[in-house]
């Protein structure tokens, strides 16, 4: 990442998902805890404020989990920032996947930092007793990044091999 135009995106694009993921979680935690569930689409989508001291899906890991979360999530983002510097210039939908992924994971670790509750989660999505684990602004950002980084990874990796086949398919 070179230009000041990439950094704009990524700073944008991250900037933006921390404060959207921590304005939905402060309305979330002062609406919500009056009233649960608050339909939005029938059953299917609802308003309902889950503390979650685990990870993704309510993996817990004992007595311990927001620390180790929290240093596994500082650990990722020093992972993520490496990514970001080796990420070739004008690769922009790489820099927005990976802004999505860091935005999330920040704004996630705010609430481990702020909060012994854990995580606010707040978007519960399902049918009937089939619900999706409950999620927030955060999860969606990180989720949407991952699989946009790995498609990105994946189109990368695919480039590299048909240029090694037509190197190899050359006449020498």
């Amino acid at each position: 990442m070179v230009s000041a135009a990439e950094r704009r995106l990524f700073w944008g694009t991250a900037v933006a998902v921390v404060v959207s993921d921590f304005v939905t979680k402060l309305i979330a935690e002062s609406f919500l805890a009056r009233r649960l569930p608050l339909p939005v689409i029938g059953d299917v989508v609802q308003f309902r404020l889950v503390y979650n001291e685990g990870a993704a899906f309510g993996l817990h890991v004992g007595e311990n989990s927001r620390w180790i979360f929290l240093g596994l999530a500082v650990i990722a983002l020093f992972v993520l920032a490496s990514l970001v510097r080796s990420t070739r210039p004008g690769d922009h939908f790489r820099l927005v996947a990976l802004a999505l992924v860091c935005g999330g994971a920040v704004g996630n670790l705010i609430d481990r930092v702020r909060s012994a509750q854990g995580v606010v989660d707040f978007v519960d999505v399902g049918v009937g007793a089939w619900r999706w684990p409950t999620f927030n602004v955060a999860d969606s950002a990180i989720t949407i990044g991952a699989i946009a980084l790995g498609l990105s990874l994946w189109q990368e990796g695919r480039a590299q091999q048909r240029a090694k086949e037509a190197r190899a398919a050359e006449p020498s």
